[in-house]
Formats: structure tokens, C-alpha cells, sequence
């Protein structure tokens, strides 16, 4: 079997494709972290310095949420903020995730996800070089954002293949 972009059938050609991106990296997010124990899913580096998985799939999953309401030219709900939480703490830091089983993460961020695809249903081609505000005043389009949203991910997956990597040569020393 080869690796390929399938666009999602119903959903506008250059929408599909670029929808396709982001689910196969998500797709390939949720491969990464499969089986990983609350222990690792917490472990924040060598030197307890980074941010630890958990960490990080809230970050996407918030920054994700925030993409679908600015797609959707809405702000987030409030009910929505609480439950997800913010993008950065008080020191711009990514809020801190400990204790949070994997399956809590990832059924949050399924929905996110879900949310992300009933926005792209919805997308024309056209629709692509509409503008969007996103943070601190900044704009783009929603052709970038959809790319964005898959390129973020890829970044942070690469941050986890890191801490997996260093988790399993620390449980090697012992």
C-alpha cells in the first residue's frame, strides 16, 4: 500500500486536499502516542524542563479549537474555553497537563477534529483566500490556516518522538 492524500468526498477539491493533510498528520499523531503510560505521557524531558505530551496534545487540540471558531468567523465559547483552557499561561508558557489519561486527551481532541472536518464541509475553493484574524492581530488566509493547523502538529510530533526517545533510554539506565 502507498501513502497518499485522499480529499474527503463532499468536500471542495483544493478544501479536501488540504483537509487531508491535517487528518492523515493527526491520524498520525494519535499512532505516535498509542499505548503510552500516564508516566510518559506526563515525563517533561531529561531535565524536567519541556513540555511533557500531555502538554502538548492540549495545545493542539486548543489551538485546533480556536481554527474552527475563527474558520467559522465566531468567537469560542466560553463553555468551550473552560473546558479546553487557554493557549498560554499567565508567562506565555503552554499550560501545564498532568495527570490527564491519554483517552481524555485524545476523546477531547476528537471532537476538535470532528468540529475541524464540519468546518471543511462547508468550505468552498473560494473560500480559501477569505482572511482571517488570529493572534495578537495578525491575518491569514484560510488556505494557510488549514495548512497551519497540520504543519503545527507535524512540529509537535516531533517534540514527542524527542521525549519518547529520551523516556525509553532513562528506563534503560535503571
Amino acid at each position: 500500500m502507498h501513502q497518499d492524500l485522499k480529499p474527503v468526498p463532499g468536500m471542495a477539491p483544493i478544501v479536501g486536499l488540504l483537509y487531508a493533510t491535517v487528518e492523515d498528520t493527526y491520524r498520525r499523531l494519535k499512532q505516535r502516542v498509542k499505548g503510552m503510560s500516564q508516566e510518559e505521557l506526563d515525563y517533561k524531558g531529561p531535565f524536567g524542563d519541556l513540555n511533557s505530551t500531555g502538554q502538548l496534545i492540549r495545545h493542539l487540540a486548543v489551538v485546533d479549537l480556536h481554527w474552527v471558531y475563527r474558520l467559522r468567523g465566531e468567537p469560542v465559547p466560553r463553555e468551550l474555553q473552560e473546558a479546553y483552557g487557554p493557549m498560554f499561561d499567565r508567562q506565555g508558557k503552554i499550560p501545564a497537563v498532568s495527570g490527564v489519561p491519554l483517552e481524555e486527551l485524545l476523546e477531547s481532541y476528537d471532537r476538535v477534529q470532528t468540529w475541524f472536518r464540519d468546518v471543511c464541509l462547508g468550505l468552498t475553493d473560494e473560500d480559501l483566500d477569505r482572511v482571517v484574524d488570529y493572534e495578537d492581530g495578525k491575518t491569514a488566509t484560510i488556505r494557510w490556516g488549514i495548512w497551519h493547523i497540520a504543519d503545527h502538529s507535524r512540529y509537535h510530533q516531533a517534540q514527542i518522538a524527542w521525549l519518547r526517545k529520551w523516556w525509553r533510554q532513562g528506563r534503560n539506565k535503571g
